[in-house]
Protein backbone atom coordinates (compact mmCIF):
# COMPACT_ATOMS: atom_id res chain seq x y z
CA UNK A 1 0.00 0.00 0.00
CA UNK A 2 0.90 3.37 -1.34
CA UNK A 3 2.89 5.36 2.51
CA UNK A 4 0.51 8.61 2.95
CA UNK A 5 2.21 12.38 2.52
CA UNK A 6 4.23 13.21 5.40
CA UNK A 7 2.16 15.94 6.11
CA UNK A 8 -1.12 14.13 6.26
CA UNK A 9 0.85 10.95 8.01
CA UNK A 10 1.77 13.54 11.48
CA UNK A 11 -1.19 15.11 11.56
CA UNK A 12 -3.23 12.26 11.94
CA UNK A 13 -0.28 10.37 13.76
CA UNK A 14 -1.07 13.33 16.27
CA UNK A 15 -4.47 13.03 16.16
CA UNK A 16 -4.65 9.45 17.62
CA UNK A 17 -2.03 10.58 20.16
CA UNK A 18 -4.35 13.13 21.16
CA UNK A 19 -7.39 11.63 21.34
CA UNK A 20 -5.51 9.30 23.67
CA UNK A 21 -4.81 11.95 25.84
CA UNK A 22 -8.02 13.50 25.63
CA UNK A 23 -9.73 10.45 27.24
CA UNK A 24 -7.19 10.70 30.35
CA UNK A 25 -8.64 14.09 30.85
CA UNK A 26 -11.82 12.84 30.52
CA UNK A 27 -11.28 10.32 33.30
CA UNK A 28 -10.00 12.42 35.44
CA UNK A 29 -12.41 14.91 35.68
CA UNK A 30 -15.09 12.38 35.98
CA UNK A 31 -14.26 9.38 38.33
CA UNK A 32 -15.12 8.97 42.08
CA UNK A 33 -12.00 7.82 43.97
CA UNK A 34 -9.12 9.64 44.88
CA UNK A 35 -7.56 6.94 43.28
CA UNK A 36 -8.25 7.58 39.82
CA UNK A 37 -9.08 11.83 39.57
CA UNK A 38 -5.95 12.47 41.79
CA UNK A 39 -3.27 9.97 41.50
CA UNK A 40 -4.08 8.72 38.07
CA UNK A 41 -3.99 4.81 38.23
CA UNK A 42 -5.39 4.11 35.06
CA UNK A 43 -4.05 3.67 31.03
CA UNK A 44 -6.15 5.10 27.99
CA UNK A 45 -5.59 4.05 24.29
CA UNK A 46 -6.61 3.26 20.84
CA UNK A 47 -6.30 0.08 19.50
CA UNK A 48 -6.86 -1.20 15.78
CA UNK A 49 -9.65 -4.12 14.36
CA UNK A 50 -7.00 -6.48 15.11
CA UNK A 51 -6.61 -5.26 18.49
CA UNK A 52 -3.26 -3.80 18.37
CA UNK A 53 -2.06 -0.52 20.27
CA UNK A 54 -1.75 2.33 17.73
CA UNK A 55 -1.62 5.10 20.50
CA UNK A 56 -1.09 5.53 24.14
CA UNK A 57 -1.77 8.19 26.60
CA UNK A 58 1.03 9.81 28.76
CA UNK A 59 -0.12 7.46 31.25
CA UNK A 60 1.83 4.05 32.60
CA UNK A 61 4.04 2.32 31.09
CA UNK A 62 3.24 -0.73 33.88
CA UNK A 63 0.40 -1.61 30.52
CA UNK A 64 2.69 -1.11 27.57
CA UNK A 65 2.69 -4.94 27.15
CA UNK A 66 -0.55 -6.24 28.35
CA UNK A 67 -2.95 -3.48 27.24
CA UNK A 68 -3.29 -5.09 23.24
CA UNK A 69 -4.11 -8.24 24.86
CA UNK A 70 -7.30 -6.80 26.65
CA UNK A 71 -8.59 -5.59 23.33
CA UNK A 72 -7.24 -9.22 21.97
CA UNK A 73 -9.35 -11.02 24.72
CA UNK A 74 -12.73 -9.10 23.79
CA UNK A 75 -12.12 -9.85 20.15
CA UNK A 76 -11.90 -13.41 20.63
CA UNK A 77 -14.89 -13.27 23.10
CA UNK A 78 -17.14 -12.08 19.99
CA UNK A 79 -18.42 -12.52 17.03
CA UNK A 80 -19.99 -9.68 16.55
CA UNK A 81 -19.55 -5.35 17.37
CA UNK A 82 -21.90 -2.87 16.80
CA UNK A 83 -22.21 0.53 17.91
CA UNK A 84 -22.89 1.54 21.49
CA UNK A 85 -21.22 -1.81 22.82
CA UNK A 86 -19.14 -1.83 25.95
CA UNK A 87 -17.06 -4.81 27.21
CA UNK A 88 -15.40 -5.51 30.34
CA UNK A 89 -12.99 -7.66 31.76
CA UNK A 90 -9.81 -8.43 34.15
CA UNK A 91 -8.88 -11.79 34.29
CA UNK A 92 -5.01 -11.97 34.31
CA UNK A 93 -4.96 -14.79 32.45
CA UNK A 94 -7.17 -13.34 29.83
CA UNK A 95 -5.26 -10.22 28.80
CA UNK A 96 -5.83 -8.48 32.15
CA UNK A 97 -3.15 -7.99 34.36
CA UNK A 98 -4.18 -8.63 38.08
CA UNK A 99 -7.99 -8.18 39.32
CA UNK A 100 -8.17 -4.90 40.19
CA UNK A 101 -7.18 -3.49 37.10
CA UNK A 102 -10.50 -3.63 35.16
CA UNK A 103 -10.51 -3.29 31.59
CA UNK A 104 -13.56 -1.41 29.86
CA UNK A 105 -13.69 -1.86 25.95
CA UNK A 106 -15.54 -0.08 23.12
CA UNK A 107 -15.27 -0.32 19.49
CA UNK A 108 -15.57 2.76 17.05
CA UNK A 109 -17.30 2.74 14.06
CA UNK A 110 -17.91 4.98 10.93
CA UNK A 111 -21.41 3.86 9.70
CA UNK A 112 -21.29 0.41 9.45
CA UNK A 113 -17.59 0.15 9.22
CA UNK A 114 -14.95 -1.04 12.60
CA UNK A 115 -12.53 1.46 12.88
CA UNK A 116 -10.99 -0.15 15.96
CA UNK A 117 -11.30 0.53 19.92
CA UNK A 118 -10.85 2.44 22.55
CA UNK A 119 -9.74 0.96 25.85
CA UNK A 120 -9.52 2.30 29.86
CA UNK A 121 -7.52 -0.27 32.10
CA UNK A 122 -8.52 1.63 35.57
CA UNK A 123 -7.73 0.09 39.48
CA UNK A 124 -10.29 -0.22 41.33
CA UNK A 125 -9.58 0.73 44.96
CA UNK A 126 -11.95 -2.57 45.56
CA UNK A 127 -12.42 -5.42 43.41
CA UNK A 128 -14.14 -7.73 46.61
CA UNK A 129 -11.96 -10.99 47.86
CA UNK A 130 -11.53 -11.56 51.72
CA UNK A 131 -9.53 -7.89 52.13
CA UNK A 132 -10.62 -4.65 51.65
CA UNK A 133 -8.48 -2.95 48.50
CA UNK A 134 -8.32 -6.87 47.33
CA UNK A 135 -4.79 -7.27 48.16
CA UNK A 136 -4.82 -10.43 50.77
CA UNK A 137 -1.49 -12.97 50.51
CA UNK A 138 -3.98 -15.87 48.83
CA UNK A 139 -2.50 -18.87 47.89
CA UNK A 140 -4.70 -18.93 44.53
CA UNK A 141 -6.05 -16.24 42.08
CA UNK A 142 -10.14 -17.49 42.88
CA UNK A 143 -9.38 -15.72 46.41
CA UNK A 144 -8.26 -12.26 44.81
CA UNK A 145 -11.32 -10.93 43.88
CA UNK A 146 -14.22 -10.81 41.16
CA UNK A 147 -12.75 -12.59 38.27
CA UNK A 148 -14.85 -11.35 35.36
CA UNK A 149 -13.76 -12.84 31.49
CA UNK A 150 -14.55 -10.61 28.62
CA UNK A 151 -18.70 -9.67 28.53
CA UNK A 152 -20.57 -7.50 27.22
CA UNK A 153 -21.81 -4.41 29.48
CA UNK A 154 -23.90 -2.95 26.86
CA UNK A 155 -25.33 -4.18 23.60
CA UNK A 156 -26.00 -1.06 21.04
CA UNK A 157 -26.43 1.34 23.70
CA UNK A 158 -28.28 -0.80 26.60
CA UNK A 159 -27.39 -1.52 29.32
CA UNK A 160 -27.32 -5.00 30.44
CA UNK A 161 -28.46 -4.69 34.56
CA UNK A 162 -28.18 -8.10 35.39
CA UNK A 163 -24.12 -8.12 34.34
CA UNK A 164 -23.91 -4.70 36.46
CA UNK A 165 -25.42 -6.32 39.59
CA UNK A 166 -23.29 -9.07 39.43
CA UNK A 167 -19.96 -6.81 39.72
CA UNK A 168 -22.06 -4.44 41.77
CA UNK A 169 -22.66 -6.79 44.49
CA UNK A 170 -18.93 -7.95 44.60
CA UNK A 171 -17.62 -4.85 45.74
CA UNK A 172 -17.04 -3.01 49.09
CA UNK A 173 -18.03 0.61 47.87
CA UNK A 174 -20.74 0.39 44.87
CA UNK A 175 -21.01 3.48 44.32
CA UNK A 176 -17.77 4.44 44.25
CA UNK A 177 -16.75 1.72 41.85
CA UNK A 178 -20.41 2.76 39.94
CA UNK A 179 -19.14 6.48 39.06
CA UNK A 180 -15.80 5.18 38.16
CA UNK A 181 -17.20 2.57 35.46
CA UNK A 182 -18.98 5.75 34.05
CA UNK A 183 -15.98 7.55 34.20
CA UNK A 184 -14.70 4.94 31.96
CA UNK A 185 -17.41 4.45 29.34
CA UNK A 186 -17.06 8.59 29.41
CA UNK A 187 -13.51 8.54 28.53
CA UNK A 188 -13.72 5.87 25.81
CA UNK A 189 -16.53 7.57 24.27
CA UNK A 190 -14.41 10.67 24.08
CA UNK A 191 -12.02 8.22 22.19
CA UNK A 192 -14.26 6.34 19.99
CA UNK A 193 -15.79 9.63 18.51
CA UNK A 194 -12.53 11.14 17.83
CA UNK A 195 -11.87 7.83 15.40
CA UNK A 196 -15.09 8.57 14.13
CA UNK A 197 -14.10 12.20 13.14
CA UNK A 198 -10.96 11.32 11.53
CA UNK A 199 -12.74 8.84 9.17
CA UNK A 200 -15.23 11.36 8.25
CA UNK A 201 -12.27 13.76 7.63
CA UNK A 202 -9.64 11.82 5.64
CA UNK A 203 -11.96 8.29 4.78
CA UNK A 204 -12.39 5.19 6.65
CA UNK A 205 -10.04 3.06 4.11
CA UNK A 206 -7.24 5.83 4.36
CA UNK A 207 -7.39 6.06 8.41
CA UNK A 208 -7.64 2.80 8.38
CA UNK A 209 -4.16 2.45 6.69
CA UNK A 210 -2.61 5.85 8.67
CA UNK A 211 -3.58 3.42 11.41
CA UNK A 212 -1.13 1.07 10.50
CA UNK A 213 1.77 2.79 9.40
CA UNK A 214 1.76 4.70 13.00
CA UNK A 215 2.99 0.64 14.30
CA UNK A 216 5.33 0.63 11.16
CA UNK A 217 6.57 3.82 11.86
CA UNK A 218 7.40 2.82 15.46
CA UNK A 219 8.93 -0.53 14.41
CA UNK A 220 10.95 1.43 12.29
CA UNK A 221 12.16 3.93 14.49
CA UNK A 222 12.72 1.40 17.99
CA UNK A 223 14.79 -0.84 15.08
CA UNK A 224 16.92 2.15 14.51
CA UNK A 225 17.37 3.13 18.20
CA UNK A 226 18.45 -0.52 18.93
CA UNK A 227 20.90 -0.86 15.86
CA UNK A 228 22.86 2.19 17.21
CA UNK A 229 23.15 0.13 20.30
CA UNK A 230 26.57 -2.19 20.62
CA UNK A 231 26.14 -5.93 20.16
CA UNK A 232 26.55 -8.27 23.20
CA UNK A 233 25.27 -10.51 25.61
CA UNK A 234 24.41 -9.70 29.28
CA UNK A 235 23.38 -11.08 32.58
CA UNK A 236 21.71 -9.99 36.06
CA UNK A 237 20.12 -11.79 38.26
CA UNK A 238 18.48 -10.91 41.68
CA UNK A 239 16.25 -12.16 44.50
CA UNK A 240 12.57 -10.93 46.04
CA UNK A 241 11.76 -10.21 49.25
CA UNK A 242 9.25 -13.05 49.63
CA UNK A 243 5.52 -13.64 48.28
CA UNK A 244 3.79 -13.26 51.79
CA UNK A 245 2.77 -16.82 52.48
CA UNK A 246 4.45 -18.05 55.81
CA UNK A 247 5.40 -21.57 55.61
CA UNK A 248 5.16 -23.30 59.05
CA UNK A 249 8.02 -22.92 61.40
CA UNK A 250 9.20 -20.00 59.07
CA UNK A 251 9.33 -16.09 60.82
CA UNK A 252 9.35 -14.27 57.50
CA UNK A 253 9.02 -14.90 53.69
CA UNK A 254 11.55 -17.41 51.97
CA UNK A 255 13.36 -15.01 49.33
CA UNK A 256 13.16 -16.35 45.78
CA UNK A 257 15.51 -15.59 42.61
CA UNK A 258 14.87 -14.22 38.88
CA UNK A 259 17.28 -14.51 36.15
CA UNK A 260 18.05 -13.25 32.85
CA UNK A 261 20.28 -13.00 29.90
CA UNK A 262 19.46 -10.01 27.54
CA UNK A 263 21.65 -10.40 24.17
CA UNK A 264 21.65 -7.64 21.07
CA UNK A 265 21.85 -8.45 17.81
CA UNK A 266 21.50 -5.82 15.09
CA UNK A 267 18.13 -4.11 15.80
CA UNK A 268 16.70 -6.85 17.86
CA UNK A 269 16.51 -7.46 21.57
CA UNK A 270 15.93 -10.77 23.17
CA UNK A 271 15.49 -11.16 26.69
CA UNK A 272 15.65 -14.71 28.18
CA UNK A 273 14.75 -15.67 32.09
CA UNK A 274 16.01 -18.90 31.89
CA UNK A 275 17.17 -20.43 35.33
CA UNK A 276 14.40 -18.46 36.87
CA UNK A 277 12.52 -19.87 40.23
CA UNK A 278 9.02 -21.38 39.90
CA UNK A 279 5.83 -19.99 41.06
CA UNK A 280 5.45 -19.08 44.45
CA UNK A 281 2.51 -19.94 46.73
CA UNK A 282 1.48 -16.14 47.42
CA UNK A 283 1.03 -13.75 44.31
CA UNK A 284 4.52 -12.54 43.33
CA UNK A 285 3.39 -14.33 40.14
CA UNK A 286 3.19 -12.31 36.54
CA UNK A 287 1.60 -13.20 33.49
CA UNK A 288 4.01 -13.51 30.74
CA UNK A 289 2.65 -10.17 29.34
CA UNK A 290 2.83 -8.29 32.65
CA UNK A 291 6.52 -9.09 32.68
CA UNK A 292 6.94 -7.49 29.13
CA UNK A 293 5.42 -4.65 30.87
CA UNK A 294 8.32 -4.14 32.77
CA UNK A 295 11.13 -4.90 30.00
CA UNK A 296 9.31 -2.70 27.26
CA UNK A 297 9.76 0.50 29.76
CA UNK A 298 13.55 0.23 30.58
CA UNK A 299 14.17 -0.79 26.53
CA UNK A 300 12.18 2.34 25.55
CA UNK A 301 14.54 4.23 28.29
CA UNK A 302 17.76 2.54 27.19
CA UNK A 303 17.00 2.56 23.44
CA UNK A 304 15.45 6.14 23.00
CA UNK A 305 15.99 8.39 25.86
CA UNK A 306 14.60 11.64 24.33
CA UNK A 307 11.40 9.74 23.65
CA UNK A 308 10.91 10.05 19.74
CA UNK A 309 9.43 6.79 19.23
CA UNK A 310 5.66 7.21 19.75
CA UNK A 311 4.77 4.12 21.93
CA UNK A 312 2.22 1.52 20.38
CA UNK A 313 2.45 -2.16 19.03
CA UNK A 314 4.75 -1.40 16.80
CA UNK A 315 7.96 -0.70 19.09
CA UNK A 316 7.81 -4.22 20.40
CA UNK A 317 8.00 -5.99 17.38
CA UNK A 318 12.24 -6.30 17.42
CA UNK A 319 11.86 -7.62 21.15
CA UNK A 320 11.54 -11.27 21.88
CA UNK A 321 10.28 -12.83 25.47
CA UNK A 322 11.35 -16.56 26.32
CA UNK A 323 10.29 -17.50 29.96
CA UNK A 324 9.54 -20.87 30.95
CA UNK A 325 5.96 -21.30 31.36
CA UNK A 326 5.49 -22.05 35.37
CA UNK A 327 7.58 -19.43 36.56
CA UNK A 328 6.89 -16.20 38.47
CA UNK A 329 7.72 -14.26 35.44
CA UNK A 330 5.54 -16.04 33.39
CA UNK A 331 2.66 -17.82 35.52
CA UNK A 332 -0.16 -20.20 34.37
CA UNK A 333 -3.34 -20.30 36.21
CA UNK A 334 -4.59 -20.28 38.80
CA UNK A 335 -1.34 -19.11 40.66
CA UNK A 336 -2.11 -15.69 42.44
CA UNK A 337 -0.84 -12.51 40.82
CA UNK A 338 -2.06 -9.61 42.36
CA UNK A 339 1.12 -8.08 43.89
CA UNK A 340 3.34 -9.41 40.56
CA UNK A 341 1.70 -6.71 38.43
CA UNK A 342 3.79 -3.97 39.48
CA UNK A 343 6.21 -5.61 41.75
CA UNK A 344 7.98 -8.15 38.92
CA UNK A 345 7.48 -5.65 36.61
CA UNK A 346 9.57 -3.17 38.78
CA UNK A 347 11.94 -5.94 39.26
CA UNK A 348 12.98 -6.88 36.03
CA UNK A 349 13.07 -3.26 34.36
CA UNK A 350 15.61 -2.25 37.02
CA UNK A 351 17.17 -5.63 36.45
CA UNK A 352 17.36 -5.39 32.65
CA UNK A 353 19.51 -1.95 33.28
CA UNK A 354 22.00 -3.63 35.54
CA UNK A 355 22.25 -5.86 32.47
CA UNK A 356 22.59 -3.45 30.08
CA UNK A 357 25.37 -1.40 32.12
CA UNK A 358 28.19 -3.73 30.38
CA UNK A 359 26.80 -2.97 26.71
CA UNK A 360 25.66 0.66 27.12
CA UNK A 361 26.60 2.59 30.51
CA UNK A 362 25.90 5.81 29.36
CA UNK A 363 22.02 4.39 28.90
CA UNK A 364 20.85 3.11 31.88
CA UNK A 365 20.28 3.99 35.54
CA UNK A 366 20.96 2.72 39.07
CA UNK A 367 17.53 0.97 40.39
CA UNK A 368 15.13 2.73 41.87
CA UNK A 369 12.44 2.17 44.63
CA UNK A 370 11.63 -1.18 42.95
CA UNK A 371 8.58 -1.36 44.75
CA UNK A 372 5.07 0.12 44.56
CA UNK A 373 4.91 0.32 48.15
CA UNK A 374 1.24 -0.24 48.80
CA UNK A 375 -0.99 0.12 51.70
CA UNK A 376 -4.68 -0.29 51.59
CA UNK A 377 -6.89 0.09 54.49
CA UNK A 378 -10.84 -0.63 54.78
CA UNK A 379 -13.56 -0.48 57.30
CA UNK A 380 -16.38 1.60 58.07
CA UNK A 381 -15.81 5.38 58.52
CA UNK A 382 -17.19 6.62 61.72
CA UNK A 383 -18.21 9.89 60.32
CA UNK A 384 -20.88 8.22 57.55
CA UNK A 385 -21.27 4.62 59.27
CA UNK A 386 -20.40 3.48 55.73
CA UNK A 387 -17.63 1.57 54.23
CA UNK A 388 -14.80 3.11 52.86
CA UNK A 389 -11.49 1.87 50.93
CA UNK A 390 -7.88 3.64 50.18
CA UNK A 391 -5.80 2.42 48.24
CA UNK A 392 -2.51 4.01 48.13
CA UNK A 393 1.12 3.92 46.83
CA UNK A 394 3.57 5.47 48.69
CA UNK A 395 6.53 7.37 46.23
CA UNK A 396 10.38 6.26 46.81
CA UNK A 397 14.03 6.84 45.30
CA UNK A 398 14.58 7.31 41.30
CA UNK A 399 17.74 6.29 39.96
CA UNK A 400 20.61 7.94 39.80
CA UNK A 401 22.23 8.21 36.15
CA UNK A 402 25.14 8.64 34.53
CA UNK A 403 25.23 12.33 34.32
CA UNK A 404 22.28 13.51 36.94
CA UNK A 405 21.39 12.42 40.24
CA UNK A 406 18.27 10.51 41.17
CA UNK A 407 14.51 12.25 42.13
CA UNK A 408 13.67 12.32 45.44
CA UNK A 409 9.94 11.08 46.19
CA UNK A 410 8.87 10.08 42.69
CA UNK A 411 7.13 6.87 41.39
CA UNK A 412 9.47 5.63 39.08
CA UNK A 413 10.34 2.79 36.47
CA UNK A 414 7.08 1.09 35.61
CA UNK A 415 5.02 3.52 37.74
CA UNK A 416 3.23 7.12 36.57
CA UNK A 417 0.89 7.91 39.80
CA UNK A 418 0.82 11.16 40.98
CA UNK A 419 0.85 11.91 44.76
CA UNK A 420 -2.59 11.93 46.51
CA UNK A 421 -2.26 15.05 48.94
CA UNK A 422 -2.65 14.73 52.43
CA UNK A 423 -6.02 17.19 52.26
CA UNK A 424 -8.22 14.55 49.96
CA UNK A 425 -6.82 11.66 52.08
CA UNK A 426 -7.80 13.09 55.71
CA UNK A 427 -11.16 14.64 54.04
CA UNK A 428 -12.28 11.32 52.22
CA UNK A 429 -11.08 8.34 55.09
CA UNK A 430 -10.78 8.04 58.51
CA UNK A 431 -7.24 9.08 59.08
CA UNK A 432 -4.82 11.38 59.48
CA UNK A 433 -1.13 11.53 57.96
CA UNK A 434 0.80 12.23 61.16
CA UNK A 435 4.24 12.23 59.39
CA UNK A 436 5.26 12.75 55.25
CA UNK A 437 9.01 13.18 55.02
CA UNK A 438 11.75 12.32 53.07
CA UNK A 439 14.35 9.80 54.56
CA UNK A 440 17.74 11.18 55.13
CA UNK A 441 20.56 9.04 53.67
CA UNK A 442 18.26 6.81 51.68
CA UNK A 443 19.68 7.79 48.50
CA UNK A 444 22.14 5.20 47.51
CA UNK A 445 25.79 7.41 47.59
CA UNK A 446 27.64 7.67 44.26
CA UNK A 447 29.15 10.29 41.78
CA UNK A 448 25.48 10.97 40.98
CA UNK A 449 23.16 10.69 44.38
CA UNK A 450 20.68 8.37 44.54
CA UNK A 451 16.86 9.58 44.94
CA UNK A 452 15.97 9.81 48.32
CA UNK A 453 12.83 7.67 49.71
CA UNK A 454 9.25 8.75 51.60
CA UNK A 455 8.38 7.85 54.92
CA UNK A 456 4.56 8.29 55.79
CA UNK A 457 2.94 7.54 59.13
CA UNK A 458 -1.29 7.13 59.18
CA UNK A 459 -2.97 7.47 62.41
CA UNK A 460 -6.22 5.59 62.01
CA UNK A 461 -9.18 7.62 63.40
CA UNK A 462 -12.58 6.10 64.71
CA UNK A 463 -12.98 2.44 64.55
CA UNK A 464 -10.35 -0.69 63.29
CA UNK A 465 -9.39 -0.60 60.08
CA UNK A 466 -8.37 -3.90 57.66
CA UNK A 467 -4.84 -3.08 56.43
CA UNK A 468 -2.69 -4.65 53.59
CA UNK A 469 0.36 -4.18 52.59
CA UNK A 470 2.71 -4.56 49.64
CA UNK A 471 6.52 -3.51 49.80
CA UNK A 472 9.29 -5.00 48.23
CA UNK A 473 13.13 -3.65 48.18
CA UNK A 474 13.18 -4.72 52.27
CA UNK A 475 15.71 -7.06 52.05
CA UNK A 476 17.06 -6.97 48.66
CA UNK A 477 18.13 -3.24 49.23
CA UNK A 478 17.93 -0.77 45.15
CA UNK A 479 21.97 -1.59 43.93
CA UNK A 480 23.74 0.96 42.67
CA UNK A 481 25.66 0.53 39.33
CA UNK A 482 29.48 1.30 38.14
CA UNK A 483 30.42 2.38 41.83
CA UNK A 484 27.16 3.50 43.23
CA UNK A 485 25.92 2.26 46.72
CA UNK A 486 22.67 0.83 46.98
CA UNK A 487 19.56 2.98 48.06
CA UNK A 488 18.02 2.84 51.52
CA UNK A 489 15.64 0.15 51.65
CA UNK A 490 11.72 -0.07 52.86
CA UNK A 491 10.06 -0.68 55.81
CA UNK A 492 6.75 -1.08 57.86
CA UNK A 493 5.44 -1.71 60.92
CA UNK A 494 2.35 -0.29 63.47
CA UNK A 495 2.58 1.65 66.63
CA UNK A 496 -0.54 0.31 68.70
CA UNK A 497 -2.49 2.95 71.10
CA UNK A 498 -0.26 1.49 73.99
CA UNK A 499 2.68 3.27 71.85
CA UNK A 500 4.77 -0.35 71.36
CA UNK A 501 5.73 -0.51 68.12
CA UNK A 502 6.20 -3.64 66.31
CA UNK A 503 7.98 -4.69 62.41
CA UNK A 504 5.42 -6.25 60.13
CA UNK A 505 6.36 -8.38 57.44
CA UNK A 506 6.67 -6.95 53.91
CA UNK A 507 3.30 -8.55 52.55
CA UNK A 508 -0.33 -9.77 53.79
CA UNK A 509 -2.72 -8.29 55.62
CA UNK A 510 -3.58 -7.53 59.54
CA UNK A 511 -5.95 -4.89 61.74
CA UNK A 512 -4.85 -1.70 62.76
CA UNK A 513 -7.02 -0.75 65.90
CA UNK A 514 -8.57 2.71 66.22
CA UNK A 515 -5.52 4.90 67.42
CA UNK A 516 -2.92 3.37 66.28
CA UNK A 517 -0.51 4.55 64.14
CA UNK A 518 1.45 2.59 60.29
CA UNK A 519 4.70 3.91 59.30
CA UNK A 520 5.87 2.73 55.66
CA UNK A 521 9.64 4.10 54.50
CA UNK A 522 9.72 3.72 50.73
CA UNK A 523 12.81 2.97 49.62
CA UNK A 524 15.63 5.02 47.98
CA UNK A 525 17.63 4.51 45.15
CA UNK A 526 21.07 3.36 44.21
CA UNK A 527 23.92 5.84 43.35
CA UNK A 528 25.75 5.92 40.11
CA UNK A 529 29.41 6.48 39.89
CA UNK A 530 31.80 5.81 43.22
CA UNK A 531 30.78 7.98 46.03
CA UNK A 532 34.46 9.94 45.88
CA UNK A 533 34.34 11.77 42.87
CA UNK A 534 30.92 13.68 43.73
CA UNK A 535 30.94 16.92 43.15
CA UNK A 536 32.27 18.70 46.85
CA UNK A 537 29.17 21.38 46.07
CA UNK A 538 26.44 18.74 45.39
CA UNK A 539 27.63 17.06 48.22
CA UNK A 540 27.03 20.22 50.67
CA UNK A 541 23.99 20.70 49.28
CA UNK A 542 23.11 17.54 50.25
CA UNK A 543 23.91 17.78 53.65
CA UNK A 544 22.25 21.40 54.24
CA UNK A 545 19.09 19.72 51.86
CA UNK A 546 18.81 17.25 54.82
CA UNK A 547 19.29 14.30 51.81
CA UNK A 548 22.68 12.94 52.99
CA UNK A 549 23.93 13.48 57.26
CA UNK A 550 27.29 14.39 57.96
CA UNK A 551 27.84 11.43 59.34
CA UNK A 552 27.27 9.11 55.76
CA UNK A 553 28.92 12.43 54.12
CA UNK A 554 32.25 11.34 56.17
CA UNK A 555 32.03 7.62 56.33
CA UNK A 556 30.17 6.70 52.57
CA UNK A 557 31.87 9.66 50.57
CA UNK A 558 35.14 9.90 52.47
CA UNK A 559 34.97 13.73 53.33
CA UNK A 560 36.63 13.75 56.48
CA UNK A 561 37.23 17.25 56.76
CA UNK A 562 33.36 18.72 57.73
CA UNK A 563 34.67 21.94 57.31
CA UNK A 564 34.00 21.41 53.66
CA UNK A 565 30.29 20.99 54.17
CA UNK A 566 30.03 23.92 56.22
CA UNK A 567 26.45 25.54 55.78
CA UNK A 568 27.38 28.77 52.87
CA UNK A 569 24.58 30.88 54.68
CA UNK A 570 26.22 30.47 57.94
CA UNK A 571 29.63 29.18 57.46
CA UNK A 572 29.44 26.32 60.15
CA UNK A 573 28.82 22.70 59.39
CA UNK A 574 25.22 21.99 58.72
CA UNK A 575 23.33 20.30 61.91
Amino acid sequence: MRETDPATFEVVKNALYCAAEEMKVVLAKTAYSPLLKVAGDYSCGIFDVRGEMVAQGPDLPIHLGSMPLAVKAVIRASATFAPGDVFIHNDPYFGGSHLPDVNVVTPAFHGTTLLGFACVRAHWPDIGSATPGSYGATTEIYGEGLRLPPVRLYTAGVLDRDVEDIIFTNVRTPDERRGDLRAQIAANLRGVTRLGELARKYGTDRLLAIMQEVMDYSERMMRSMLGRLPDGSAVFEDFCDGDGILEEGEKEDAIFWIRMRATKRGDTLTVDFAGTDREVPGPMNAPLAVTASGIYTAIKMVADPTDLVPPNSGCWRPIALLAPPGTVVNAVSPAPVVYANHEISHRVCDMLFGALVTLAPDRVMACSQGTSAILTLGGVDSRTGERYVSYETIKGGFGARPTKDGVNGLSSGISNTMNTPIEILESSFPVRIERYAIVTDSGGPGTYRGGAGVSRTWKILGGPSTASVCLERTKSAPFGLVGGGAGGAGRISVVGPDGVERDLTSKGSFTAPAGSEICLRAPGAGGFGPPAARDPEKLREDVVNGYVSLESAASEYGRRDRSALACPSCARPSP
